[in-house]
């Protein structure tokens, strides 16, 4: 019986495997050679990078690049994603370049290597549009001040700190941190000034309190030593676009007077006209949660069947599973799956097969235990009974206990699965564009966060309540039976 499932194990580790691999991009060394890139950027960034109404991706940094691009002859797939977390899959080799408004300073240059800047962007205090008492840094004294993570505009804060009593709270996205300024929370936020005007320019109810500051220049950044052709690329291509004028095009659509302003129609109209980008980050959710569920459904019977068995050697490696997979949060296997083992296996992993092996790991884990206590809510007395008629283990447990253990399970199962749907919003921090995700890049443009929220927590809501139903009808077909 042992052997047989050892078997089992082994056979379905060969299709979590193979189901990986098939997902598993071309590397990047192969992708090069046909000056093919990938190339991250942040996805809540106006003006330099964000998603306008029609699923664009625009901004100074996006089509600075795409003018580039055509001039220089190459081509490249783009990866949105958080500044920091771009900035962690330039460093483990999963992207080609990052171009975030990221600025060029000693620090990064000791890890990065940077094209000609393109851009000067200096940290600006900004307030509250009601608020009169801090129009100084002085004025900072004993205040709460916002920022984003890994900005120079988080660094000039921690500099402010030294000198001043502020507090700093931290945000990954602009949007966020503005939003926390508009609603009291924190009492200034500092970001890179052409970055706030323009903000402010789209009706965020914020104000410059100070002058910028000298800032750091912006430029293009490829890892440390690698792919040395498209940083020349690049500083060709800028040469270029900034001598035939289009680089003045693009800066004046951007932050010149002929910038439009954002639309602003209220809840239903912000849900209709972005109903489309909604459905398509919905479907990424579903796809993610019914994929890494299904697979952790078969991993996680095999290894509860292991902590069932009598034997000693299954009844250890079950436990070691849960209790790693159980003790490591799931953003952190997240980092891991998509930045470190790339950097110890020298491969390629897909944003979207890391999300998957992430989630089915995490969730086998759970699955795992509960089908560990329904095996062990059956009396003992089945099986003793059935092994008492000469029936052998296996099949004491394949035709008694388990029945009825998988009738115990069943509520354990449904709530897992929505735990699942939930936890693929934690996904975002290395680039899925879901469902949360696709809400964060939407407020990035519309700065109205408050529906926004709503509505996705609404999508939320129905898609999970319409699950669980459907869950309850099978449950009680499986009991009745």
């Amino acid at each position: 019986m042992i052997r047989k499932q050892t078997s089992a194990f082994l056979l379905a580790l060969t299709f979590v495997a193979s189901f990986a691999l098939s997902l598993l991009p071309v590397s990047s060394v192969s992708a090069t050679e046909d000056n093919h890139y990938t190339i991250a950027t942040d996805v809540t960034f106006a003006p330099f990078e964000f998603q306008n109404a029609d699923g664009e991706y625009v901004g100074i940094d996006i089509e600075l690049l795409e003018a580039i691009a055509e001039d220089q002859g190459f081509t490249y797939d783009l990866q949105p994603m958080n500044f920091s977390a771009a900035v962690q899959a330039l460093e483990s080799n999963q992207v080609d370049g990052v171009i975030a408004a990221m600025s060029i300073t000693p620090e990064r240059e000791e890890n990065f290597d940077f094209s000609e800047p393109y851009i000067d962007a200096g940290p600006v205090i900004a307030v509250h549009e009601d608020n009169e008492d801090i129009n100084s840094y002085e004025d900072l004294n004993g205040k709460t001040v916002a920022v984003k993570v890994g900005t120079t505009g988080a660094q000039f804060a921690n500099e402010l700190a030294e000198e001043y009593d502020i507090q700093i709270n931290q945000f990954e996205d602009s949007a966020n941190m503005y939003e926390d300024v508009a609603a009291g929370h924190s009492d200034a936020a500092v970001e890179d000034y052409p970055v706030m005007a323009y903000a402010i320019q789209q009706g965020l109810a914020l104000r410059v309190a100070t002058e910028p500051e000298q800032g750091y220049p912006v430029g293009f950044a490829v890892n440390g030593g690698q792919n040395p052709e498209l940083l020349e690329m690049f500083n060709a291509g800028l040469t270029n676009v900034v001598e035939n004028g289009t680089y003045e095009e693009i800066m004046n659509r951007y932050l010149g007077e002929e910038a439009a302003s954002a639309p602003s129609g209220g809840f239903f109209a912000l849900l209709s006209q972005n109903f489309d980008s909604l459905m398509s980050g919905l479907g990424r959710t579903l796809v993610l949660t019914l994929a890494s569920f299904a697979i952790s459904l078969i991993a996680g019977t095999i290894i509860g069947l292991f902590s069932a068995t009598p034997n000693k050697a299954l009844n250890l490696i079950a436990n070691i599973y849960v209790t790693i997979l159980r003790g490591i949060p799931l953003i952190v296997l997240a980092f891991f799956m998509y930045f470190t083992v790339p950097q110890l296996f020298r491969l390629q992993i897909s944003a979207f097969t890391a999300g998957i092996i992430t989630l089915s790991l995490n969730t086998t884990a759970y699955i795992a235990e509960q089908v560990r206590g329904g095996i062990a809510a059956v009396d003992k007395g089945q099986l003793e009974a059935a092994r008492s008629l000469g029936l052998p283990y296996g099949t004491s447990m394949q035709k008694v206990v388990l029945p009825q253990a998988i009738k115990i399970m069943i509520p354990s199962l449904i709530n897992q699965f929505v735990i699942t749907l939930k936890d693929t919003s934690i996904l975002s921090v290395i680039g899925i564009v879901e469902l949360t995700q696709t809400g964060r890049i939407i407020i990035a443009r519309s700065y109205e966060s408050g529906a926004m929220w709503i509505i996705v927590g609404a999508i939320y809501l129905i898609i999970i309540t319409v699950l669980t139903k459907l869950s309850n009808q099978i449950e009680r077909r499986l009991i009745n039976d």
